[in-house]
């Protein structure tokens, strides 16, 4: 996090305009990679990112953002869709996708290179209406099982911070609920739309009130990609301070999810 700052402080006044001559070569070369396509990961695993649209097409601002960027540098766009923010690191780790939308966790930083958030969302628990369970902070307590996403910011982040609580991971996000209740465990942990969504869905739960995590969602690239790194860090802050995030989020609906400073 402290690299993250020094780079991101030395981008302070970057406009994310084209770049030109030898910084646009480098930013190209690391975006475009050996394709000279700029591969992007979408995860529709979670709902505040993307999601399909009527035709079936990956829809949401991680799309908007991936195009705009596209654009800007002036390389073709290719979406890659993934079902799950631990198969995107995984696609980043092993150079598959040159530019992915994920959440800022120091595990993933020995394969992953960030900019600040662009978007901020939470991390809530989800019960069943009869649990005893009222308060999030009574959640790590030995007997109680936790269900969460495989290789999502908040299985990251409760692997390290549960003590007395045991982990149980469903294969995605979007699985989460529906594992909680067929295995008739505890707790159900996720980010708090797709819980809500899942709460009308299934009916008889309810969601702890505050949240036991913030989740800052960045643009990534592979450890290394340092141009592309320096390029997008400008990019996000102008897309932030421009009003497009904000944008994007209304005209497709998002509710709940906040600009990040």
């Amino acid at each position: 996090m402290a690299a993250a700052a020094l780079l991101l402080g030395a981008c302070t006044g970057l406009r994310a305009t084209p770049p030109t001559d030898k910084r646009l070569a480098d930013v190209r070369a690391e975006l475009g990679g050996s394709t000279a396509t700029l591969r992007a990961a979408i995860n529709l695993g979670n709902p505040i990112l993307a999601g399909r649209d009527a035709a079936g097409e990956p829809s949401g601002v991680s799309v908007d953002l991936a195009r705009e960027a596209a654009r800007r540098v002036g390389l073709p766009l290719q979406l890659v869709p993934f079902d799950s923010a631990g198969a995107v690191v995984e696609a980043i780790k092993a150079r598959k996708v040159d530019m992915a939308f994920v959440a800022i966790d120091p595990v993933r930083a020995a394969d992953a290179a960030y900019t600040a958030p662009y978007v901020v969302i939470e991390g809530a628990y989800l019960v069943r209406n009869a649990s005893p369970l009222q308060r999030n902070d009574e959640v790590d307590r030995p007997g109680t099982r936790v269900a969460v996403g495989r290789g999502s910011a908040y299985d990251l982040f409760l692997t390290r911070e549960l003590k007395a609580a045991t982990l149980v991971r469903a294969p995605t996000s979007p699985a989460v609920t529906d594992l909680f209740l067929a295995q008739h465990l505890e707790v159900a942990a996720g980010v708090r739309q797709q819980l809500e969504a899942d709460a009308a869905r299934v009916g008889g739960v309810r969601l702890l009130p505050g949240r036991f995590m913030v989740i800052e969602q960045a643009m990534a690239v592979p450890a290394g990609n340092l141009a592309a790194q320096a390029w997008l860090a400008g990019f996000v802050e102008e897309m932030k301070a421009s009003g497009f995030v904000a944008a994007s989020l209304q005209r497709h609906g998002i509710v709940g999810a906040q600009v990040a400073p």
